[in-house]
């Protein structure tokens, strides 16, 4: 993820990173929740990280330099009464709202993303320290 602004020091690879800043993203980190963890026997299911993101026709996400999309984390969000799981989207993709689905266990289960972006789900504007 690029920072905001880039330090005024000069530092190895400056030049390099510059470069790549003015590129567009070929992905997003997002924020996904498990929408329905039930599986076709009637288990709850609930992903760990490394699962692969698949669009809802099963096809596998992909970003724009062909490397597909899996769960990089996942844990229990309490907070806010749903499973959370990260992945890398591509940016047309990585919009709040957008449906897909996650491959465990071979069955798929439906996910969407919560946050596109470094914010957190949580307390976004960190409202609860400040007051």
């Amino acid at each position: 993820m690029a920072r905001p602004t880039v330090k005024d020091e000069d530092f190895m690879g400056r030049d390099a990173y510059e470069k790549q800043r003015a590129n567009e993203p070929t992905r997003v980190l997002c924020t996904l929740t498990l929408d329905d963890a039930t599986s076709s026997s009637g288990i709850k299911r609930y992903m760990l990280g490394r699962e692969p993101v698949l669009a809802l026709d099963g096809e596998p996400v992909t970003d724009g330099l062909g490397r597909r999309s899996y769960v990089t984390s996942a844990g229990s969000g309490p907070s806010v009464g749903s499973h959370l799981l990260m992945s890398y989207l591509p940016p047309a993709l990585a919009a709040v709202g957008t449906h897909l689905a996650v491959e465990y266990f071979g069955e798929r289960y439906p996910v969407s993303v919560a946050v596109a972006g470094s914010t957190p789900l949580f307390d976004p504007d960190n409202t609860r320290m400040k007051g």
